[in-house]
């Protein structure tokens, strides 16, 4: 804490700087002043803490002096050192907000023990404003998250009807005490056309994108935005003053079909709208933000891009359509097979099946969506595969059947999820057969010093002689018995120049018959075993 004295008697002036130990309390004592117009020239250039005084002096009494720092500086501690016993200057310092007021003659320790406390009661005071600032700092920052979830609570009828306008007015929201609401939930549909998984958008990029379009394009009424799971963001619009339900209703049919249109060009993907088919007050906005989620499931049947009013269902419920087995087990086969020509034509033939003849209900929608993982998963496992695995990219949607959002987006999930499939089965084939090539490689070089034959190497395998000999030139490049060959020459080239005799390179080589082994050597490198050993 720095320190400014006020004095204007010298020696007791110098007195108190030198003599008392200011820095032992962790008081510096930073300029002192003989007068108040000096004082106040210091303060300026020196910005001190704390301030001791006299109140009597020749320039400008320390009273005027007290009321002149606090108009300037109202955060400095002051203490004054008077040599009048006078209540009237007591009762006027402690209105002016000096800490202390001591009477001379007050020895070094009053002093010091006097500018301590004012010190320490100046740091506590700073400690708080800065907690209280923190505090408030703090509670901006978290004003919208508490409003969201405030909003999201209240949309799923977790408050009392006392409570909401109470949390609401803490919160800030303006609510009109009578007024009307109506809700709109919207969410993304399709991010990519090849049905591939799709990458989950940050509900707060919708919200963000909401605000800014209602800013510019929503004139009438007042309206509020959160964003819900998983990606959807709502509209809680609040009718109109004398605006009736149903016109009310209209007004925001057209303002959420243009709201969507541009979604569509900032986000560049399209997306839709469930909108609540009725008005209500703020205790019944939970019923309004069901019929809108109810709403927008109906996408599934009417495809994506639409604001769609929720509508109370009148039709009864139909049987859901069950395709022939026929056609499952075509789709099982051909994707056990690799046939990628008949899997397309079997998962057609389901699909038409299952949903070529349309249905007015989401939730048959959604049987038929379980019906077709059902299968594939049934399929995979048959297989003795992961589902991960054999799905990739279009695994997350097994374990989040609701992010398919519409029909179109259903089929393109299944046809690619097949595709997948196929691809898996190739790999797996593939890396099968590498496994295959791999083992007789090896049993090449352990066993090359015998009599290799690839109907002996079949058999121990397990495997179709022919299919091996296939399997190898596609592998490798070349027929087994070539491959055979020029390693068992090459091994037989390297002893002899290591300084083996012919005998020895031929049985390394697995020939028993030397002459035999001569004649075969000589056709390969153009040369005699002995010719190849002396050089």
């Amino acid at each position: 804490m720095k320190l400014l004295i006020v004095e204007d008697e010298p020696r007791l002036r110098m007195s108190l700087v030198y003599h008392i130990p200011w820095e032992e309390r962790g008081i510096e004592v930073i300029a002192s002043a003989s007068g108040g117009e000096e004082a106040l020239s210091l303060i300026v250039r020196r910005r001190p803490d704390l301030m001791l005084l006299d109140i009597q002096m020749p320039d400008m009494d320390g009273l005027t002096l007290a009321r002149l720092v606090r108009e300037k500086e109202p955060g400095m501690a002051m203490v004054i050192l008077s040599g009048h016993d006078n209540f009237h200057f007591a009762q006027m310092a402690l209105e002016l907000g000096v800490f202390k007021y001591l009477l001379k003659p007050a020895g070094d320790t009053e002093i010091l023990e006097a500018v301590t406390e004012a010190a320490s009661h100046l740091r506590r005071q700073r400690e708080e404003s800065h907690e209280q600032a923190l505090v408030e700092y703090k509670w901006h920052q978290h004003l919208p998250y508490l409003q969201n979830l405030f909003l999201l609570n209240w949309l799923k009828g977790r408050y009392r009807a006392e409570e909401i306008g109470r949390h609401a007015s803490e919160l800030q929201l303006n609510l009109p005490p009578e007024g009307r609401f109506a809700v709109a939930v919207f969410n993304p549909d399709e991010r990519t056309e090849s049905g591939e998984a799709l990458r989950a958008r940050d509900a707060s990029v919708l919200e963000y994108t909401l605000g800014r379009i209602a800013k510019e394009h929503l004139q009438e009424g007042k309206y509020w935005i959160c964003s819900d799971t998983p990606g959807s963001a709502v509209i809680l619009f609040a009718l109109p003053e004398g605006v009736e339900g149903q016109e009310g209703l209209l007004r925001i049919y057209t303002d959420v079909e243009r709201i969507l249109t541009l979604l569509g060009s900032f986000l560049s993907v399209s997306s839709s709208a469930g909108i609540s088919g009725t008005t209500g007050k703020a205790d019944g906005v939970y019923e309004l933000y069901q019929q809108a989620c109810i709403a927008l499931l109906q996408r599934k049947i009417y495809g994506g891009g639409l604001a769609i009013p929720y509508r109370e269902a009148v039709q009864p419920q139909t049987a859901v359509p069950v395709p022939e087995p026929a056609c499952e087990k075509a789709l099982e086969v051909a994707l056990q097979t690799g046939d990628r020509i008949k899997a397309r034509e079997a998962l057609e033939a389901l699909w038409n099946a299952a949903m070529g003849q349309g249905t007015a209900d989401p939730e048959q929608v959604h049987e038929q969506v379980l019906y077709f993982s059902s299968l594939l998963v049934r399929t995979v496992r048959r297989q003795g595969w992961l589902l991960k695995d054999a799905a990739g990219s279009h695994y997350p949607y097994f374990q989040n059947i609701h992010l398919l959002t519409t029909a179109k987006q259903i089929h393109n999930w299944l046809c690619g999820t097949v595709e997948r499939i196929l691809d898996y089965a190739e790999e797996q084939g593939s890396q099968v057969n590498h496994r295959t090539v791999k083992l007789i490689l090896e049993l090449v070089e352990k066993e090359l010093d015998q009599d290799l034959t690839l109907h002996a190497l079949a058999d121990r395998l397990y495997v179709n002689a022919s299919y091996l000999s296939r399997l190898f030139k596609q592998e490798i490049g070349k027929p087994f018995s070539v491959y055979v060959l020029e390693r068992k020459m090459e091994r037989a080239k390297a002893a002899l120049t290591e300084g083996a005799k012919v005998y020895d390179a031929a049985l390394l080589a697995g020939y028993r018959d030397v002459s035999y082994f001569t004649k075969v050597f000589r056709r390969y490198w153009g040369t005699t075993p002995g010719t190849m050993k002396t050089c």
